[in-house]
């Protein structure tokens, strides 16, 4: 792991994390990007780290050496494994952070899209402040992700893996997570509303030629296959399903996760924290 401190234009404590999956350079990219240009000092008395986080996997192209890095959060320092020992060294150089970004890639379709397991305003404010149409509510799948263990973190998935347009797109995702806190005063930040997809479940993969015939949030009409291969025939047996990280090739053990969309995230200052209900659901994500 190496840790790069940058200056703040303001107050708040923020850290940006690449590298989490080895195959995915993405994130390494735009962290030593961001070192590059942002400032050493700055006016504020926050402060901007950027870590980049699995430097063995990132050197060998592997997603880990071990075992998986972001299904292993708290991890254990006594463990044999290396990400398993990595993940509370993580977690204790992001220890008292106002705000956290964790940037993957993926074999998924686009758009882009935010992960978050606990709703708090930072978070609202990292998920609204970013160019984001759709945040996912993470809280009801696993509990051993970096953004389901470390406090105010947000998950980014900035596109698909290896592409050009990833690494662009998450960098100017992460400018606008500074401006969001009040790290960067280059220009004002910009927040809109952005549509909440609760992950409901896993949808497992079993063996033979796997095959996905939806996109990311694409509306699944009931009764019709999302996913199958020569083990399992996944068929949406309710309305208003949609995909997460579709992908056939993209899991050892999943297509995806089924979804559902469940309202609205409002910018900060628009009302309660909470994710506020549509008065009726989009017409794309109804049945048909």
């Amino acid at each position: 792991m190496e840790t790069i401190e940058r200056g703040s234009a303001g107050s708040a404590r923020v850290a940006i994390v690449g590298g989490i999956h080895g195959d995915e350079p993405a994130g390494e990219r735009i962290v030593r990007r961001l070192a590059a240009e942002l400032d050493e000092e700055g006016p504020g008395n926050g402060t901007v780290r950027l870590i980049v986080a699995n430097e063995p996997a990132l050197a060998a192209g592997t997603r880990y050496t071990d075992i998986d890095l972001n299904r292993v959060f708290p991890g254990d320092l006594e463990s044999d494994e290396y990400e398993r020992t990595l993940a509370p060294q993580i977690t204790a150089e992001l220890d008292g952070m106002d705000a956290v970004l964790a940037l993957h890639t993926s074999h998924s379709a686009p758009p882009p899209f935010a992960i978050y397991s606990e709703l708090t305003e930072s978070v609202r404010r990292t998920v609204t402040g970013m160019p984001v149409e759709y945040a996912v509510d993470s809280s009801g799948l696993r509990s051993t992700t970096m953004d389901s263990v470390v406090p105010h973190t947000v998950s980014i998935e900035v596109g698909r893996q290896g592409s050009e347009e990833a690494a662009e797109f998450g960098y100017e995702a992460c400018l606008a997570f500074l401006r969001a806190h009040g790290a960067l005063d280059d220009e004002p930040p910009t927040f809109t509303e952005t549509t909440v997809v609760e992950g409901r479940e896993e949808v497992p993969k079993g063996g033979g030629e796997p095959h996905v015939y939806y996109s990311n949030f694409e509306a699944i009409p009931r009764e019709e296959v999302f996913a199958e291969d020569d083990v399992y025939t996944h068929r949406v047996d309710e309305a208003g399903i949609v995909p997460i990280l579709a992908s056939e090739d993209g899991y050892e053990d999943i297509f995806g996760i089924y979804g559902q969309v469940t309202g609205v995230l409002k910018p900060p200052g628009e009302g309660e924290l909470g994710v506020v209900s549509a008065d009726e659901p989009p017409a794309e994500f109804g049945e048909d």
